[in-house]
C-alpha cells in the first residue's frame, strides 16, 4: 500500500492515554497501521498519498457492534411505525422472507455506505434468516467491495410459531442445517489474526426464536476456532423477559448463563432490562454489551442502564441495530444518543462527550474482541476519519472545543475516511462504490418487496 501522511488537523482524538489529543496534529501510515502522530514538523515531510486535513477533527472511526443490514430495506414500513419489539416483528417477518442474494448484497452496501459517510469504520451485522436460498457469502463480498472493516455474524432462527417460538416457522432452519452452514462459514471466511479485515461470529437470534440446544452447540463449535466470538439479543423488552420466565423459569440474563453464553468472548445485544446482580455477573464473566440507544427509544423498548454497567467494569459499544429500528445509522450521531440517552436518567453531568467517543470506539473494539482498533496510536490500524469543522452546523462550536463539538453539533458528513490504510471517503464523497446507483436498485427492491404485504387490518392508520 505504501505511505500516507494526513497532515495538519486542527486535532487529533487519539483516545490513547499518553498521547490524548494532538492539536496540529498529523498521521504517518506506512501499508495498513499507523507509525507516528505528532505535530507536522515531527513526521515525515512527505508520503506516497497525502491527505490535507486543515478544519477537521481527526479520530479513530466508530465501531458498530450491532446491526441488521437487510433492514434498511423496511425502513418506516407503515404497520411497523409505532409497534413495540414482538408486534414490530410480526409486521415484518413476512417480508424479509423475500430477501433474496441481490436484496442481501444491496442491502450490506447501501447499510455500509451510510456508515462509512457518517464516521464508521468497522461494524458487525446479524444475519439470521436466509429465505430464497440467500447467503451470508453476499455480506462478505459486499463488504469487501464497499471496503469496510468486517465482523460478520452467521445468525440464525429455528424455533418456529409452531413450536413456541415468535418467528414463523418458513423463516426458520433445521438446526442441523444451521450448524453445517456456520462450520462452513467460520472454515471459509474467518481470519483471526491482527489487522484482520473479516472475522466470523455466531449468532442464534434471540431466546424466543433459537432453542437452548442450538445455543449451547453454536457455543461448543465457536469455541473450537480461534477468536470465533458468539452474539445474541439479551434481554431487550419486557416481553423478553416474560417469555424466558414462562418457557424455562428464568430471566433472560440467567437463562444465557445456564447455557454457557458467558465469558469474553461473548457479547449480547441491548440488555435493557438487567439488574444490578446480573451486571456484576456480565463485569466478572467479561461478558459484553452493544448499546443501541436509538432503536431502545424507537421501539420504546426502555434506557440501557450503562453508566451502571461502565462503573461496574463491563464492557460496552455502540450499536445502531437494525435500519427498520432506527431507521437511521449515522455513527457519531449514535455516540450523541448514548450520550443525551443516560444524561435524561442521570442528569447532564452523567456521561461526557469523550466518555461517548470512547463508549463508540475503543469500547466497541474491545467488545468484539479487537486491540487493534478504536484508537490512534503506532502499531494500531490505520482506520480514521475526518470530520469537518468549517461547516454552518460547526460554526461557534468548534472555536471552542472542537472533540465537544462532534456531538454536541451536528457532524454530517465527515470530510474523508481511511480504512485498513487505504482512503475510502474524500470531500464527503464515497470512493469506492456509485451510491446514486446503488440507491436507485435498493429502492426498487425496497418497493418489490414490501408491496407484497399491505398493512394488516389491524394495523391500519385512522
Amino acid at each position: 500500500m505504501g505511505t500516507l501522511l494526513v497532515k495538519n488537523a486542527k486535532v487529533v482524538l487519539t483516545n490513547n492515554a499518553e498521547l490524548g489529543e494532538v492539536h496540529n496534529g498529523s498521521i504517518f501510515v506506512r501499508d495498513n497501521v499507523i507509525e507516528q502522530i505528532g505535530r507536522a514538523e515531527e513526521l515525515p515531510a512527505q508520503a506516497d498519498v497525502e491527505i490535507d486535513a486543515g478544519n477537521t477533527a481527526v479520530m479513530p472511526g466508530i465501531i458498530n457492534t450491532h446491526h441488521h443490514f437487510y433492514q434498511t430495506l423496511t425502513r418506516a414500513v407503515p404497520g411497523a411505525q409505532n409497534e413495540e419489539l414482538f408486534d414490530w416483528l410480526v409486521r415484518l417477518y413476512p417480508i424479509w422472507g423475500e430477501l433474496t442474494e441481490e436484496a442481501v448484497y444491496i442491502s450490506t452496501q447501501t447499510a455500509m455506505a451510510e456508515m462509512m459517510l457518517s464516521g464508521g469504520t468497522a461494524s458487525s451485522d446479524h444475519l439470521y434468516l436466509y429465505p430464497n436460498n440467500s447467503t451470508l457469502d453476499a455480506q462478505v463480498r459486499a463488504a469487501r467491495d464497499i471496503g469496510m472493516r468486517f465482523h460478520v455474524t452467521r445468525g440464525s432462527m429455528s424455533l418456529g410459531r409452531s413450536k413456541g417460538g415468535l418467528p414463523p416457522d418458513h423463516v426458520v432452519q433445521e438446526e442441523d442445517e444451521i450448524l453445517r452452514d456456520c462450520q462452513r462459514v467460520i472454515e471459509t471466511y474467518h481470519d483471526p489474526e491482527r489487522y484482520s479485515m473479516l472475522r466470523v461470529a455466531l449468532a442464534p437470534c434471540s431466546p424466543f426464536s433459537v432453542t437452548g440446544e442450538l445455543l449451547k452447540q453454536s457455543a461448543r463449535l465457536a469455541r473450537s476456532y480461534k477468536g470465533v466470538m458468539l452474539h445474541t439479543h439479551v434481554a431487550e423488552t419486557r416481553d423478553e423477559e416474560t417469555f424466558c420466565k414462562q418457557r424455562v423459569g428464568m430471566r433472560p440474563a440467567a437463562y444465557m448463563e445456564s447455557v454457557g453464553w458467558t465469558g469474553p468472548d461473548v457479547w449480547w445485544a441491548h440488555s435493557v432490562w438487567v439488574n444490578s446482580d446480573e451486571i456484576k455477573m456480565m463485569a466478572e464473566t467479561g461478558t459484553g454489551v452493544a448499546h443501541c440507544p436509538s432503536s431502545n427509544m424507537r421501539l420504546g423498548s426502555g434506557i440501557a442502564p450503562i453508566r451502571e454497567m461502565l462503573d461496574a467494569g463491563v464492557k460496552v459499544g455502540i450499536g445502531v441495530d437494525g435500519s427498520a429500528s432506527n431507521d437511521m445509522e449515522h455513527m457519531i450521531g449514535e455516540a450523541r444518543m448514548a450520550m443525551l440517552l443516560q444524561r435524561v436518567n442521570l442528569g447532564a453531568s452523567a456521561f461526557s462527550v469523550r466518555e461517548a467517543l470512547t463508549l463508540a470506539t475503543r469500547g466497541s473494539a474491545s467488545v468484539l474482541g479487537r486491540d487493534d482498533l478504536g484508537e490512534l496510536a503506532p502499531g494500531k490500524a490505520a482506520d480514521f476519519v475526518g470530520v469537518p469543522l468549517d461547516t454552518v452546523a460547526m460554526a461557534g462550536g468548534a472555536v471552542h472545543d472542537a472533540v465537544a463539538a462532534l456531538l454536541l453539533c451536528n457532524a454530517g458528513t465527515v470530510k474523508f475516511s481511511v480504512i485498513n490504510g487505504r482512503q475510502v471517503v474524500k470531500d464527503g464523497k464515497l470512493l469506492t462504490v456509485d451510491v446514486e446507483k446503488l440507491v436507485e436498485r435498493h429502492n426498487q427492491i425496497a418497493a418489490e418487496i414490501v408491496s407484497k404485504y399491505p398493512v394488516p387490518e389491524r394495523f391500519k392508520l385512522v
